[in-house]
Protein backbone atom coordinates (compact mmCIF):
# COMPACT_ATOMS: atom_id res chain seq x y z
CA UNK A 1 0.00 0.00 0.00
CA UNK A 2 1.33 3.39 -0.97
CA UNK A 3 2.37 5.59 1.97
CA UNK A 4 0.98 9.10 2.33
CA UNK A 5 3.67 11.73 1.75
CA UNK A 6 4.73 13.51 4.92
CA UNK A 7 3.75 17.07 3.85
CA UNK A 8 0.20 15.94 3.11
CA UNK A 9 -0.08 14.12 6.39
CA UNK A 10 1.06 17.25 8.20
CA UNK A 11 -1.10 19.82 6.41
CA UNK A 12 -3.36 20.54 3.43
CA UNK A 13 -2.10 22.34 0.35
CA UNK A 14 -4.07 25.48 0.92
CA UNK A 15 -3.43 29.31 -0.70
CA UNK A 16 -2.35 30.65 2.30
CA UNK A 17 0.06 28.37 4.45
CA UNK A 18 -1.18 26.92 7.75
CA UNK A 19 1.09 26.34 10.73
CA UNK A 20 1.91 22.61 10.80
CA UNK A 21 0.18 20.74 13.60
CA UNK A 22 0.33 17.08 14.57
CA UNK A 23 -2.59 16.06 16.70
CA UNK A 24 -2.84 13.00 18.93
CA UNK A 25 -2.25 10.31 16.33
CA UNK A 26 -1.70 7.36 18.66
CA UNK A 27 -4.16 5.86 21.14
CA UNK A 28 -3.82 7.72 24.44
CA UNK A 29 -1.79 5.88 27.01
CA UNK A 30 -3.26 5.60 30.52
CA UNK A 31 -0.47 7.71 32.05
CA UNK A 32 -0.25 10.38 29.34
CA UNK A 33 1.46 13.45 30.77
CA UNK A 34 0.82 17.17 30.31
CA UNK A 35 3.77 19.04 28.75
CA UNK A 36 2.15 22.47 28.47
CA UNK A 37 -0.85 24.29 29.85
CA UNK A 38 -2.38 26.64 27.28
CA UNK A 39 -5.10 28.84 28.78
CA UNK A 40 -7.77 26.31 29.77
CA UNK A 41 -6.33 23.58 27.52
CA UNK A 42 -3.30 21.32 27.57
CA UNK A 43 -0.73 19.77 25.24
CA UNK A 44 -0.06 16.12 26.03
CA UNK A 45 3.20 14.24 25.78
CA UNK A 46 1.58 11.92 23.22
CA UNK A 47 0.77 14.90 21.01
CA UNK A 48 4.33 16.15 21.25
CA UNK A 49 5.74 12.68 20.55
CA UNK A 50 3.56 12.31 17.46
CA UNK A 51 4.57 15.75 16.17
CA UNK A 52 8.26 14.99 16.79
CA UNK A 53 7.91 11.72 14.89
CA UNK A 54 6.43 13.57 11.92
CA UNK A 55 9.28 16.10 11.87
CA UNK A 56 11.88 13.34 12.09
CA UNK A 57 10.15 11.54 9.24
CA UNK A 58 10.42 14.69 7.13
CA UNK A 59 14.15 14.84 7.82
CA UNK A 60 14.79 11.10 7.54
CA UNK A 61 17.20 11.69 4.65
CA UNK A 62 19.01 14.51 6.45
CA UNK A 63 18.75 13.86 10.21
CA UNK A 64 21.91 15.85 10.96
CA UNK A 65 19.97 19.03 10.09
CA UNK A 66 17.87 18.59 13.22
CA UNK A 67 19.00 20.24 16.45
CA UNK A 68 19.50 18.32 19.71
CA UNK A 69 16.32 16.72 21.03
CA UNK A 70 15.65 19.30 23.80
CA UNK A 71 15.86 22.15 21.29
CA UNK A 72 13.70 20.31 18.76
CA UNK A 73 11.14 19.54 21.47
CA UNK A 74 10.80 23.21 22.33
CA UNK A 75 10.45 24.19 18.66
CA UNK A 76 7.75 21.60 18.04
CA UNK A 77 6.01 22.34 21.32
CA UNK A 78 5.85 26.03 20.45
CA UNK A 79 4.11 25.13 17.20
CA UNK A 80 1.60 23.00 19.06
CA UNK A 81 0.97 25.79 21.56
CA UNK A 82 0.37 28.33 18.81
CA UNK A 83 -1.95 25.92 17.03
CA UNK A 84 -3.82 25.26 20.26
CA UNK A 85 -4.26 29.00 20.82
CA UNK A 86 -5.64 29.48 17.32
CA UNK A 87 -8.10 26.62 17.70
CA UNK A 88 -9.23 28.02 21.05
CA UNK A 89 -9.80 31.46 19.54
CA UNK A 90 -11.66 29.94 16.60
CA UNK A 91 -13.96 28.06 18.97
CA UNK A 92 -14.54 31.22 21.01
CA UNK A 93 -15.59 32.97 17.79
CA UNK A 94 -18.00 30.18 16.87
CA UNK A 95 -15.88 28.94 14.00
CA UNK A 96 -16.41 25.29 13.11
CA UNK A 97 -15.54 22.92 10.27
CA UNK A 98 -18.54 21.05 8.89
CA UNK A 99 -18.47 17.33 8.14
CA UNK A 100 -18.83 18.18 4.45
CA UNK A 101 -15.77 20.47 4.57
CA UNK A 102 -13.71 17.84 6.38
CA UNK A 103 -14.79 15.14 3.93
CA UNK A 104 -13.82 17.38 1.00
CA UNK A 105 -10.40 18.08 2.55
CA UNK A 106 -9.77 14.37 3.10
CA UNK A 107 -10.85 13.65 -0.46
CA UNK A 108 -8.32 16.22 -1.68
CA UNK A 109 -5.55 14.57 0.33
CA UNK A 110 -6.50 11.17 -1.10
CA UNK A 111 -6.62 12.50 -4.67
CA UNK A 112 -3.25 14.22 -4.30
CA UNK A 113 -1.81 10.86 -3.30
CA UNK A 114 -3.63 9.08 -6.16
CA UNK A 115 -5.67 6.88 -3.84
CA UNK A 116 -9.25 6.73 -2.60
CA UNK A 117 -10.58 7.32 0.93
CA UNK A 118 -10.52 3.62 1.83
CA UNK A 119 -6.87 3.40 0.80
CA UNK A 120 -6.14 6.60 2.72
CA UNK A 121 -7.54 5.05 5.89
CA UNK A 122 -5.55 1.88 5.30
CA UNK A 123 -2.32 3.78 4.68
CA UNK A 124 -2.78 5.87 7.82
CA UNK A 125 -3.42 2.72 9.85
CA UNK A 126 -0.23 1.14 8.52
CA UNK A 127 1.66 4.20 9.76
CA UNK A 128 0.05 3.90 13.21
CA UNK A 129 -2.12 6.99 12.68
CA UNK A 130 -5.62 6.90 14.12
CA UNK A 131 -8.10 8.00 11.44
CA UNK A 132 -10.44 9.76 13.88
CA UNK A 133 -7.55 11.76 15.32
CA UNK A 134 -6.31 12.58 11.81
CA UNK A 135 -9.79 13.76 10.88
CA UNK A 136 -9.82 15.97 13.98
CA UNK A 137 -6.46 17.42 12.97
CA UNK A 138 -7.81 18.33 9.54
CA UNK A 139 -10.90 19.90 11.12
CA UNK A 140 -8.70 22.09 13.31
CA UNK A 141 -6.59 23.19 10.35
CA UNK A 142 -9.76 24.19 8.51
CA UNK A 143 -10.89 26.15 11.57
CA UNK A 144 -7.57 27.98 11.73
CA UNK A 145 -7.80 28.84 8.04
CA UNK A 146 -11.26 30.32 8.65
CA UNK A 147 -9.94 32.22 11.64
CA UNK A 148 -7.17 33.67 9.50
CA UNK A 149 -9.67 34.67 6.82
CA UNK A 150 -11.79 36.42 9.45
CA UNK A 151 -8.80 38.25 10.94
CA UNK A 152 -7.48 39.60 7.68
CA UNK A 153 -10.86 40.28 6.07
CA UNK A 154 -11.42 43.55 7.86
CA UNK A 155 -7.76 44.64 7.81
CA UNK A 156 -6.74 44.10 4.19
CA UNK A 157 -7.91 46.62 1.62
CA UNK A 158 -6.10 47.28 -1.67
CA UNK A 159 -6.81 50.42 -3.67
CA UNK A 160 -6.33 51.04 -7.39
CA UNK A 161 -3.84 53.76 -6.50
CA UNK A 162 -1.72 51.24 -4.58
CA UNK A 163 -1.84 48.87 -7.55
CA UNK A 164 -0.79 51.63 -9.98
CA UNK A 165 2.06 52.74 -7.73
CA UNK A 166 3.37 49.20 -7.44
CA UNK A 167 3.19 48.50 -11.17
CA UNK A 168 5.11 51.68 -11.89
CA UNK A 169 7.83 50.89 -9.36
CA UNK A 170 11.17 49.31 -10.34
CA UNK A 171 10.61 46.56 -7.78
CA UNK A 172 7.60 45.27 -9.70
CA UNK A 173 9.82 44.43 -12.65
CA UNK A 174 12.48 42.83 -10.48
CA UNK A 175 11.06 39.33 -10.85
CA UNK A 176 10.97 36.69 -8.12
CA UNK A 177 13.29 35.64 -5.30
CA UNK A 178 13.50 32.54 -3.15
CA UNK A 179 14.50 33.44 0.40
CA UNK A 180 15.00 31.74 3.74
CA UNK A 181 14.94 33.42 7.13
CA UNK A 182 16.02 33.07 10.74
CA UNK A 183 14.24 35.14 13.38
CA UNK A 184 15.70 35.85 16.78
CA UNK A 185 12.63 37.26 18.48
CA UNK A 186 12.44 40.22 20.82
CA UNK A 187 9.54 40.30 23.32
CA UNK A 188 6.97 43.02 22.94
CA UNK A 189 8.00 46.00 25.05
CA UNK A 190 11.49 44.55 25.44
CA UNK A 191 14.05 46.29 27.62
CA UNK A 192 17.37 47.50 26.17
CA UNK A 193 19.07 44.52 27.80
CA UNK A 194 16.68 42.09 26.10
CA UNK A 195 17.25 43.75 22.73
CA UNK A 196 20.99 43.62 23.27
CA UNK A 197 20.85 39.93 24.22
CA UNK A 198 18.81 39.12 21.10
CA UNK A 199 21.26 41.03 18.92
CA UNK A 200 24.18 39.17 20.47
CA UNK A 201 22.47 35.84 19.80
CA UNK A 202 21.73 36.85 16.20
CA UNK A 203 25.37 37.85 15.73
CA UNK A 204 26.47 34.48 17.06
CA UNK A 205 24.10 32.64 14.70
CA UNK A 206 25.43 34.65 11.76
CA UNK A 207 28.99 33.82 12.84
CA UNK A 208 28.16 30.09 12.84
CA UNK A 209 26.64 30.33 9.36
CA UNK A 210 29.65 32.21 8.01
CA UNK A 211 31.79 29.53 9.65
CA UNK A 212 30.10 26.82 7.61
CA UNK A 213 26.91 25.86 9.43
CA UNK A 214 24.10 25.02 7.00
CA UNK A 215 21.52 27.82 6.95
CA UNK A 216 18.53 25.46 7.17
CA UNK A 217 20.11 23.63 10.08
CA UNK A 218 20.67 26.97 11.81
CA UNK A 219 17.04 27.93 11.20
CA UNK A 220 15.77 24.69 12.69
CA UNK A 221 18.01 25.11 15.71
CA UNK A 222 17.72 28.84 16.41
CA UNK A 223 14.88 30.49 14.52
CA UNK A 224 11.73 31.52 16.37
CA UNK A 225 9.71 32.11 13.21
CA UNK A 226 6.74 29.80 12.50
CA UNK A 227 8.58 28.23 9.55
CA UNK A 228 11.68 27.32 11.57
CA UNK A 229 11.14 23.58 11.17
CA UNK A 230 10.94 24.07 7.41
CA UNK A 231 14.52 25.30 7.49
CA UNK A 232 13.30 28.88 7.48
CA UNK A 233 12.37 28.60 3.80
CA UNK A 234 9.83 31.21 2.74
CA UNK A 235 9.82 30.06 -0.88
CA UNK A 236 9.50 31.92 -4.16
CA UNK A 237 7.95 35.37 -3.84
CA UNK A 238 7.65 38.29 -6.19
CA UNK A 239 10.06 40.96 -5.01
CA UNK A 240 7.19 43.44 -4.74
CA UNK A 241 5.43 41.14 -2.25
CA UNK A 242 8.22 41.67 0.26
CA UNK A 243 8.32 44.53 2.77
CA UNK A 244 9.94 47.54 1.06
CA UNK A 245 13.21 47.44 3.03
CA UNK A 246 13.63 43.73 2.35
CA UNK A 247 12.66 44.13 -1.30
CA UNK A 248 15.39 46.73 -1.85
CA UNK A 249 17.90 44.41 -0.20
CA UNK A 250 16.79 41.32 -2.17
CA UNK A 251 17.32 43.12 -5.49
CA UNK A 252 20.96 43.81 -4.60
CA UNK A 253 21.73 40.34 -3.18
CA UNK A 254 23.19 37.44 -5.12
CA UNK A 255 22.05 33.80 -4.72
CA UNK A 256 23.73 32.19 -1.73
CA UNK A 257 24.38 35.50 0.01
CA UNK A 258 23.44 35.83 3.70
CA UNK A 259 22.64 39.13 5.38
CA UNK A 260 23.90 40.29 8.75
CA UNK A 261 21.16 40.52 11.42
CA UNK A 262 18.47 43.01 10.38
CA UNK A 263 16.37 44.78 13.00
CA UNK A 264 12.59 44.48 12.68
CA UNK A 265 9.74 45.18 15.14
CA UNK A 266 9.55 41.49 16.07
CA UNK A 267 13.29 40.92 16.45
CA UNK A 268 16.39 40.33 14.32
CA UNK A 269 16.23 38.59 10.95
CA UNK A 270 19.04 36.82 9.12
CA UNK A 271 18.14 36.23 5.48
CA UNK A 272 19.58 34.05 2.76
CA UNK A 273 18.83 34.48 -0.93
CA UNK A 274 18.35 30.98 -2.30
CA UNK A 275 17.74 32.14 -5.87
CA UNK A 276 16.25 34.76 -8.17
CA UNK A 277 14.54 34.65 -11.54
CA UNK A 278 12.76 37.05 -13.91
CA UNK A 279 8.98 37.05 -14.02
CA UNK A 280 8.02 35.31 -17.29
CA UNK A 281 5.48 36.74 -19.76
CA UNK A 282 1.98 35.33 -19.37
CA UNK A 283 0.76 33.72 -22.59
CA UNK A 284 -2.66 32.09 -22.31
CA UNK A 285 -4.84 30.02 -24.60
CA UNK A 286 -8.29 31.43 -25.28
CA UNK A 287 -11.24 29.89 -27.11
CA UNK A 288 -14.17 31.41 -28.92
CA UNK A 289 -17.35 29.35 -28.72
CA UNK A 290 -21.13 29.22 -28.62
CA UNK A 291 -23.27 27.33 -26.13
CA UNK A 292 -26.82 26.06 -25.88
CA UNK A 293 -28.11 25.05 -22.45
CA UNK A 294 -31.18 23.06 -21.43
CA UNK A 295 -31.70 23.30 -17.69
CA UNK A 296 -33.15 20.57 -15.52
CA UNK A 297 -36.12 21.55 -13.37
CA UNK A 298 -38.91 19.98 -11.30
CA UNK A 299 -40.84 19.53 -14.55
CA UNK A 300 -37.85 18.43 -16.68
CA UNK A 301 -35.58 15.75 -15.28
CA UNK A 302 -32.04 14.99 -16.45
CA UNK A 303 -33.07 12.28 -18.92
CA UNK A 304 -35.66 14.55 -20.53
CA UNK A 305 -33.20 17.44 -20.74
CA UNK A 306 -30.64 15.12 -22.34
CA UNK A 307 -33.17 13.92 -24.90
CA UNK A 308 -34.07 17.52 -25.78
CA UNK A 309 -30.46 18.61 -26.20
CA UNK A 310 -29.74 15.55 -28.39
CA UNK A 311 -32.71 16.41 -30.63
CA UNK A 312 -31.46 19.98 -31.01
CA UNK A 313 -27.97 18.76 -31.84
CA UNK A 314 -29.36 16.45 -34.52
CA UNK A 315 -31.13 19.38 -36.17
CA UNK A 316 -27.84 21.30 -36.38
CA UNK A 317 -25.74 18.34 -37.55
CA UNK A 318 -28.34 17.39 -40.19
CA UNK A 319 -28.30 20.94 -41.54
CA UNK A 320 -31.93 21.65 -40.65
CA UNK A 321 -31.09 24.53 -38.29
CA UNK A 322 -28.25 26.87 -37.36
CA UNK A 323 -26.68 26.68 -33.91
CA UNK A 324 -27.12 30.41 -33.31
CA UNK A 325 -30.81 30.33 -34.28
CA UNK A 326 -31.57 27.42 -31.93
CA UNK A 327 -29.58 29.08 -29.15
CA UNK A 328 -31.70 32.23 -29.45
CA UNK A 329 -34.91 30.17 -29.43
CA UNK A 330 -34.21 27.31 -27.01
CA UNK A 331 -31.11 28.02 -24.90
CA UNK A 332 -31.69 28.71 -21.22
CA UNK A 333 -28.29 30.33 -20.69
CA UNK A 334 -29.49 33.87 -20.00
CA UNK A 335 -25.99 35.31 -20.47
CA UNK A 336 -25.57 34.13 -24.09
CA UNK A 337 -28.95 33.15 -25.57
CA UNK A 338 -29.87 36.58 -26.96
CA UNK A 339 -26.56 36.67 -28.85
CA UNK A 340 -27.03 33.27 -30.45
CA UNK A 341 -25.08 31.51 -27.69
CA UNK A 342 -21.96 33.63 -28.28
CA UNK A 343 -19.59 33.11 -25.31
CA UNK A 344 -16.92 35.47 -26.68
CA UNK A 345 -13.21 34.80 -26.20
CA UNK A 346 -12.37 33.21 -22.87
CA UNK A 347 -9.91 31.04 -21.00
CA UNK A 348 -11.36 27.52 -20.73
CA UNK A 349 -11.75 27.33 -16.95
CA UNK A 350 -13.91 30.46 -16.95
CA UNK A 351 -16.84 28.30 -18.04
CA UNK A 352 -16.12 25.34 -15.77
CA UNK A 353 -14.19 22.10 -15.95
CA UNK A 354 -16.61 20.33 -18.32
CA UNK A 355 -16.29 23.00 -21.00
CA UNK A 356 -12.54 23.28 -20.36
CA UNK A 357 -12.11 19.55 -21.01
CA UNK A 358 -14.29 19.52 -24.13
CA UNK A 359 -12.93 22.50 -26.09
CA UNK A 360 -9.36 21.27 -26.79
CA UNK A 361 -10.82 18.07 -28.27
CA UNK A 362 -12.97 19.93 -30.83
CA UNK A 363 -12.01 21.37 -34.19
CA UNK A 364 -13.14 24.84 -35.24
CA UNK A 365 -16.91 24.88 -35.99
CA UNK A 366 -17.30 21.36 -34.54
CA UNK A 367 -20.14 20.79 -32.07
CA UNK A 368 -19.58 18.81 -28.91
CA UNK A 369 -21.57 15.81 -27.82
CA UNK A 370 -24.16 16.69 -25.15
CA UNK A 371 -22.29 17.65 -21.98
CA UNK A 372 -23.77 17.16 -18.53
CA UNK A 373 -23.18 20.15 -16.28
CA UNK A 374 -24.60 21.02 -12.85
CA UNK A 375 -27.35 23.14 -14.45
CA UNK A 376 -28.46 20.48 -16.93
CA UNK A 377 -27.23 19.58 -20.44
CA UNK A 378 -25.07 21.68 -22.73
CA UNK A 379 -23.90 21.89 -26.33
CA UNK A 380 -20.75 23.80 -27.21
CA UNK A 381 -19.62 24.82 -30.69
CA UNK A 382 -15.97 25.76 -30.91
CA UNK A 383 -15.40 28.74 -33.21
CA UNK A 384 -11.70 29.45 -32.74
CA UNK A 385 -8.53 29.28 -30.62
CA UNK A 386 -5.74 31.81 -30.04
CA UNK A 387 -2.68 32.54 -27.93
CA UNK A 388 -2.83 35.89 -26.16
CA UNK A 389 -0.27 37.83 -24.14
CA UNK A 390 -2.11 38.66 -20.92
CA UNK A 391 0.97 39.87 -19.08
CA UNK A 392 -0.40 43.36 -18.39
CA UNK A 393 -3.72 42.10 -17.07
CA UNK A 394 -2.05 39.39 -15.02
CA UNK A 395 0.46 41.90 -13.67
CA UNK A 396 -2.36 44.05 -12.31
CA UNK A 397 -3.88 40.98 -10.70
CA UNK A 398 -0.49 39.99 -9.32
CA UNK A 399 0.14 43.49 -8.01
CA UNK A 400 -3.21 43.53 -6.22
CA UNK A 401 -2.56 40.07 -4.83
CA UNK A 402 0.99 40.94 -3.77
CA UNK A 403 -0.18 43.97 -1.83
CA UNK A 404 -3.03 41.99 -0.31
CA UNK A 405 -0.77 39.08 0.63
CA UNK A 406 1.74 41.40 2.29
CA UNK A 407 -0.96 43.18 4.27
CA UNK A 408 -2.61 39.87 5.17
CA UNK A 409 0.66 38.34 6.36
CA UNK A 410 1.46 41.39 8.48
CA UNK A 411 -2.05 41.47 9.93
CA UNK A 412 -2.08 37.79 10.87
CA UNK A 413 1.46 37.81 12.25
CA UNK A 414 0.47 40.72 14.48
CA UNK A 415 -2.60 38.78 15.53
CA UNK A 416 -0.51 35.71 16.38
CA UNK A 417 2.00 37.73 18.40
CA UNK A 418 -0.83 39.33 20.35
CA UNK A 419 -2.53 35.96 20.83
CA UNK A 420 0.66 34.40 22.18
CA UNK A 421 1.67 37.34 24.39
CA UNK A 422 -1.74 37.58 26.08
CA UNK A 423 -2.15 33.83 26.66
CA UNK A 424 -1.43 31.89 29.84
CA UNK A 425 1.18 29.33 28.84
CA UNK A 426 3.10 27.10 31.25
CA UNK A 427 5.78 24.77 29.90
CA UNK A 428 6.12 21.47 31.77
CA UNK A 429 8.70 19.67 29.67
CA UNK A 430 11.13 17.57 31.70
CA UNK A 431 14.30 19.52 32.34
CA UNK A 432 12.75 22.77 31.15
CA UNK A 433 12.20 25.58 33.56
CA UNK A 434 8.48 26.05 34.09
CA UNK A 435 7.40 29.16 32.29
CA UNK A 436 4.11 30.70 33.22
CA UNK A 437 2.91 34.08 32.22
CA UNK A 438 -0.35 35.88 32.25
CA UNK A 439 -0.65 39.15 30.35
CA UNK A 440 -2.68 41.73 32.07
Amino acid sequence: MKRISAPLVLALALAVPLIAHAQLLQPMQPLDRIVAVVNDGVVLQSELDAALAQVRQQFAQNPQALPPTPVLERQVLERLILMKLQVQRAEENGIRASDQEIDAALQTIAQNNHIDIAQLRQSLAQQGIDYAAFRKQIAEQLMVQKLRDNVIQGDVHVTDAEVNNLINSPLFKAGEVNIAQILIAVPEGASPDQVSAAKAKADEVEKQIVGGMDFKAAAIRYSQAPNALDGGVVGWRRVDELPPALADLAVKMQPGQVTPPLRAPEGFYILKLEGKRPAPPVIVTEFHARDLLIRTSPTLDSAQAQAKIEALRKQIVDGKAQFADLARKDSQDESTANDGGNMGWFQPQQWGSVVAAALPELKDNEISAPLQVPEGWLLVQRLGERKVDRTEQVQRDQARMAIGNRKAEDAYNNFLRDLRSTAYVRILLPGAEADAKQAG
